[in-house]
């Protein structure tokens, strides 16, 4: 899993600002060195900047913040550094230490979202996964800090700048604690009823729209001979619904109108949404559209709907889990597999096995399983924070 590799991260962040800093000042300073800035030691060269890492806080904004509803919370660090500089003569308190010093604020400011490209696999690794960017902040840096970092017996102060690097996120080793959904016979493959898999949210103030269902709605299905087509229809509760020139939309998706009244209208979900090429599953925006006679268009209010994913096939093969369905995730998705058994979650995955080009998009999806006891399991699917109603059994040899 990626999200192992996140330990290392601390490490990869001090190795990446060192090898920025190397890069951007080729032939003005011969070594970035981490550590405590000292005059002289083993491995040091000169001319040099020093970088320190003299505390380590939690970020008190993301502090409850998880990548996925059921998820813990992962470790949301700030990373204190003190950037030092040393001329040629290992002196930090020289004109030349004050000018490379200077270039090595330049290069950080510049730097401001460290990029993460051209690192190496370890450093990528422990980084990737990290959902913001790392944002480089210069802090206040007084001389009653410098002389507290510095003190001990062969220790002098040394002019030195400040600077943080935030967030940088710890994943946990704990497992989610997804479960099945309420209202879904999981054993006959049926819904049992809306009510029990509704989750009631409050409409947005506005004078049009006061309510949709079902919140939650997954793709129509292809039809299957002799069957006839099982549609999926969002209905719109409100206000002046009877309008003509109306549209509605989900996300960035335009649904037919089937019917529609002063206060109702239903559209459907149609084979634009299934076949994966416009929008993915997760939380879209619902509004109703107004065409004016001036060209202009008039929006109602937003409402959130949550549009599903749907696993049709899943089966174990060479190592893999391979997973057929609808809306599966894209590579820029929030994409989570769970395998559930015993009344808990046994196993989750976030990193996927590349399928070669041919099947549609978002219709299949392979996971490598590695560490997994024999047994038979629920697949539990999760594309940007939305569930799959369906989670079938796999049986691993």
């Amino acid at each position: 899993m990626a999200l192992a590799d996140t330990g290392k991260a601390i490490g990869a962040v001090s190795q990446l600002l060192r090898d920025r800093l190397l890069a951007r000042l080729a032939g003005t300073v011969s070594n970035v060195r981490i550590g405590k800035p000292e005059m002289s030691g083993e491995g040091i060269t000169n001319p040099r900047l020093n970088l320190f890492l003299y505390e380590i806080q939690i970020d008190p904004h993301l502090r409850n913040r998880s990548l996925d509803p059921g998820q813990s919370t992962p470790l949301w660090l700030v990373l204190k550094y003190l950037l030092t500089a040393f001329d040629e003569a290992g002196d930090s308190d020289s004109i030349e230490s004050h000018e490379y010093l200077g270039e090595g604020m330049r290069v950080l400011q510049e730097l401001s979202f460290l990029p993460l490209i051209s690192l190496p696999p370890d450093v990528f690794q422990a980084l990737n996964s990290n959902p913001e960017a790392l944002k480089i902040t210069f802090d206040p840096t007084s001389s009653e800090l410098i002389s507290k970092l510095m003190q001990g017996a062969e220790e002098k102060y040394r002019c030195s700048i400040g600077f943080e690097v935030r967030p940088v996120m710890i994943a946990t080793a704990e497992l989610s604690s997804y479960s099945l959904l309420v209202g879904v016979d999981y054993v006959n493959d049926t819904i049992i009823g809306a009510k029990g898999i509704q989750i009631p949210v409050l409409p947005s103030m506005g004078p049009k729209i006061d309510a949709i269902a079902p919140l939650k709605i997954a793709p129509p299905l292809p039809p299957v001979f002799p069957d006839p087509p099982q549609p999926s229809i969002l209905s719109i509760r409100g206000n002046n619904l009877a309008l003509s020139n109306l549209t509605v939309r989900l996300g960035p998706v335009e649904l037919p109108i089937v019917a529609k009244s002063p206060d109702i209208l239903k559209c459907e979900l149609n084979g634009n949404i299934r076949d994966g090429t416009v929008i993915s599953a997760g939380s879209h925006p619902v509004c109703v559209v107004e065409s004016l006679p001036n060209g202009k268009a008039r929006s109602s209010n937003l409402l959130v709907a949550s549009l599903l994913p749907v696993i049709t096939g899943a089966a174990f093969s060479d190592g893999n889990l391979n997973l057929e369905g609808f809306l599966l995730g894209k590579a820029s998705d929030d994409v989570f597999v769970a395998l559930y058994q015993n009344g808990k979650t046994v196993k989750v995955f976030d990193k996927f096995v590349e399928i070669g080009p041919g099947p549609p998009a978002q219709t299949q999806l392979r996971v490598q399983i590695t560490d997994t006891s024999p047994g038979t399991y629920r697949v539990i699917l999760r594309v940007n924070g939305q569930q799959a109603q369906n989670s079938p059994e796999v049986m691993i040899p």
